[in-house]
């Protein structure tokens, strides 16, 4: 009879036994099959390297091209994680932009990052621009769309006339300077922020200042074009700044040679010759009154605030110093003035420079 006691008190404990053993297996399975999920949401799978921080997706890509783009890049330890998390939460609506990854970021930083569109602006800079293929150039440098797509929005008389500027006057929009903006800017987004900067730039103050000079802004703008032209030198700006508009007072022409550089097509040339006084363009002040049809270029900031606050003076003519410095001998009269020209001639000959 005891006998029989004792092998019935071992068949619990066998079964209690192997229902620990199951019970451990299930945590075991629970815990490994957690972790798994666990690190594919928030262990680190980002890895980038200095000079190689950024993600570029272009515009119209889809989720495939991001995969791509991550795996090309070797910017994922594990990609099927990635995509495991991206279609956990709903990541299929691409947004394109240039994207900074940080190392050891984990999946859930990056899709939260992409999802959001959460993209790191470009600082686009430009500046000692004179024509419209120049600036198409020097900006598609720093966004997505090439120069060609933005060149022919600089180009598009349609787009500007919606802003209120013509063909000629379009490059008073452009203010130099250094701007952020979205590397996936269209061109045409871009000549909207240009509108809103010009905006900013022309301040009510500017503004009265034009007005007391008896200018509008683009004519500011048209004529620090040609100041920016005739000097190099910063602190000389006003000064010609002040001979351009005592000739406007007096209606006298301009005889800018700048003007006839850029009618001929060659800002090049260190000489011109009578011939080209007589090219027959709109932007010749040396045959035609007033201020040209718009700026020869787009102007400097200096060479703006240089027609704004120009020097009052009396000088009516400028002529390149014959020491070739870059500085200018100012004149009263035609009389001083054609003894600085004669000055300078010789110069130009002793040097051999006739063009």
């Amino acid at each position: 009879m005891s006998i029989k006691q004792r092998s019935k008190s071992k068949k619990p404990n066998k079964l209690f036994t192997r229902l620990i053993y199951l019970a451990l297996l299930v945590i075991a399975v629970t815990i490994f099959v957690g972790k798994s999920f666990y690190d594919r949401i928030y262990a680190p799978n980002v890895v980038t390297t200095e000079g190689k921080e950024f993600l570029y997706i272009h515009s119209g890509a889809d989720f495939e091209d991001v995969c791509v783009a991550l795996e090309d890049g070797g910017y994922l330890k594990d990609t099927d994680g990635f995509k495991w998390v991206a279609e956990k939460k709903n990541y299929s609506k691409v947004k394109p932009g240039r994207y900074k990854l940080k190392d050891g970021w984990t999946n859930n930083d990056l899709v939260n990052t992409l999802r959001s569109g959460n993209q790191t602006a470009i600082k686009v800079t430009f500046n000692n621009i004179r024509t419209m293929p120049e600036l198409a150039g020097e900006v598609s440098d720093y966004l997505e769309c090439d120069s060609i797509e933005l060149l022919k929005a600089l180009n598009n008389i349609d787009i500007f006339k919606k802003l209120g500027f013509t063909k000629a006057t379009s490059p008073a929009l452009f203010i130099p300077n250094t701007y952020e903006l979205w590397w996936n800017t269209s061109p045409e987004s871009f000549i909207q922020r240009m509108h809103k900067e010009y905006n900013k730039f022309w301040t009510s103050a500017r503004k009265e200042k034009a007005k007391k000079a008896g200018l509008t802004p683009v004519e500011v703008s048209t004529l620090a074009a040609i100041v920016d032209e005739e000097t190099i030198k910063s602190d000389e700006k006003p000064k010609v700044a002040g001979l351009y508009i005592n000739r406007l007072n007096k209606n006298i022409r301009l005889q800018a040679d700048p003007t006839v550089k850029y009618a001929i097509g060659d800002f090049s040339i260190q000489r011109v010759l009578t011939k080209d006084l007589k090219t027959d363009s709109p932007y010749n002040t040396y045959m035609h009154a007033g201020l040209p049809p718009g700026p020869i270029r787009v102007p400097s900031v200096s060479g703006i605030d240089a027609v704004l606050n120009y020097s009052k003076h009396s000088y009516l003519y400028m002529c390149a110093k014959e020491d070739f410095s870059g500085y200018h001998n100012f004149a009263k009269t035609l009389k001083q003035h054609n003894v600085n020209a004669a000055k300078f001639q010789r110069a130009l000959n002793s040097n051999r420079i006739y063009r």
